[in-house]
């Protein structure tokens, strides 16, 4: 991470923002991983950015898609995951990422940060729709967490 003090949670926003951007240009293109990633480096503004944990996104949700996509499929109202527009896909895929796999990560802050990253890439609606579709996935993944929390 690049800045010194910048506070890690704030890095870690940024580095979802930029995930989310790096995750939609994987889908729609056929660059690899490392071209995007290093793309990202070079031409975009990186200095806010959790740089270890951009890349941990950016290379490990694609690698856990048959999970993630698994954990999804019960709460689409959609027969396949690539009927989701593509931004909606990719934000849902980090959330079922971090649900899953970043037990650092409560699921409250999963769930709002899907929401945000909606309401700024996402359609007029679609930050409905992720909050929707999160919270019932952090229902099964979190059980235990949210039974703590209520």
């Amino acid at each position: 991470m690049a800045g010194g003090k910048q506070n890690p949670l704030h890095a870690r926003k940024w580095a979802r923002r930029a995930a989310i951007q790096a995750l939609y240009q994987w889908q729609l293109s056929d660059l690899s991983l490392n071209k995007i990633e290093k793309q990202f480096r070079q031409e975009q503004d990186m200095r806010k950015v959790d740089m270890a944990y951009f890349s941990e996104l950016l290379h490990k949700v694609p690698a856990s898609l048959d999970e993630l996509d698994e954990a999804l499929l019960p709460y689409l109202d959609r027969s396949s995951i690539e009927e989701v527009d593509p931004i909606e896909r990719a934000i849902l895929r980090l959330g079922v990422y971090e649900l899953k796999f970043k037990m650092d990560v409560p699921f409250k802050v999963v769930i709002s940060e899907g929401v945000h990253l909606a309401k700024t890439f996402g359609s007029a609606e679609s930050h409905k729709y992720i909050n929707g579709i999160l919270d019932k996935v952090a229902r099964q993944l979190r059980k235990v967490e949210m039974k703590a929390k209520a």
